[in-house]
């Protein structure tokens, strides 16, 4: 009996180092992941930083503390209330672009660094925005992210601490600025309106006269050219008549004959009441007269003779 006593106890004591040997080893044997760091105390007092890989740790006199992500990291903060140079209340919600450079002034200079970042934002975020009155503030983003990278960049270099960005999610004027903008927006949109709609009514207006003008000008050329045209053909005509009379040398008797015959054209149509026969027709009646009268005077003599003849 005594025998199987002392065989179990060894096997306790043996089962109880190989546990402690394995707690020995796994608080010895550290791996840490890339874009990591660890930060190691010996016996409370700060030792060195771990670098990403496999490192052994001194058993119950090292003691690795929480690793810290050294990729940058995007922090976005809950609506702030503002108050605006102009007396007025913004919401403003911001988002912080950092990372951490020094893992030891990140661990010891700084209890928690992103309530600290969170908190500096906001208090710098009055300062800037409370200079600025509420227009200047929706129209300045740009400027008011650089002034508060600035700021937070240089408070927060001792703590460890490399802000690269700072943008303004939103800015919110209250409900009752908002109404008072929209309506402002809708009589801009309105009066623009108005004037693109002024200035195509105008614009047609004025292509409009300027095609009756050009219709205008081109109907009177067009008419010019038809009554030179048809003066032209009038006067080319008349010198053809009037050399074609010359040429055939017509005799009073064929003129007053044509005088005749034209006479009674002048008369045609209704509307003709009144009409002037030219002086030369009196001349051409008074030579038809002579040859009527020549003519008659010219027949009891031959009839006088031929029956004087005849008997």
């Amino acid at each position: 009996m005594p025998t199987d006593a002392g065989a179990i106890g060894l096997t306790v004591v043996l089962i109880a180092l190989i546990i402690f040997v394995l707690v020995v080893l796994v608080k010895s044997v550290r791996i840490v992941p890339q874009a990591r760091a660890g930060v190691v105390e010996r016996l409370g007092k700060y030792q060195r930083t771990l670098q990403p890989g496999l490192t052994i740790l001194i058993p119950f006199v090292d003691r690795l503390l929480p690793l810290l992500d050294l990729r940058e990291q995007v922090v976005s903060f809950p609506p702030q209330p503002v108050i605006t140079e102009d007396n007025l209340v913004v919401s403003i919600d911001t988002v912080v672009y950092f990372q951490v450079t020094d893992p030891r002034a990140a661990t010891y200079e700084i209890a928690n660094y992103i309530q600290a970042v969170e908190q500096l934002t906001t208090t710098t975020l009055r300062n800037v925005v409370g200079g600025l009155n509420l227009e200047e503030a929706l129209t300045s983003r740009d400027q008011i992210n650089g002034q508060l990278r600035g700021v937070l960049d240089e408070a927060t270099g001792r703590w460890g601490i490399r802000v690269s960005r700072v943008e303004l999610k939103a800015i919110d004027p209250p409900l009752s600025i908002q109404d008072s903008m929209e309506k402002q927006m809708r009589a801009e949109r309105d009066r623009r309106a108005a004037i693109l709609t002024a200035e195509g009514t105008k614009q047609s207006q004025i292509l409009t006269a300027e095609g009756q003008r050009q219709a205008a000008i081109l109907a009177a050329e067009g008419d010019a050219k038809a009554a030179i045209l048809r003066a032209d053909g009038e006067s080319q005509a008349i010198q053809k008549v009037f050399d074609a009379i010359h040429k055939g040398n017509p005799t009073q008797k064929l003129l007053a004959y044509q005088y005749l015959q034209t006479l009674p054209k002048l008369a045609e149509g209704s509307s003709n009441k009144l009409w002037i026969i030219p002086s030369e027709v009196g001349e051409a009646l008074k030579g038809i007269g002579n040859v009527l009268g020549n003519a008659t005077a010219d027949a009891p003599d031959g009839d006088s003779h031929s029956r004087t003849h005849s008997g």
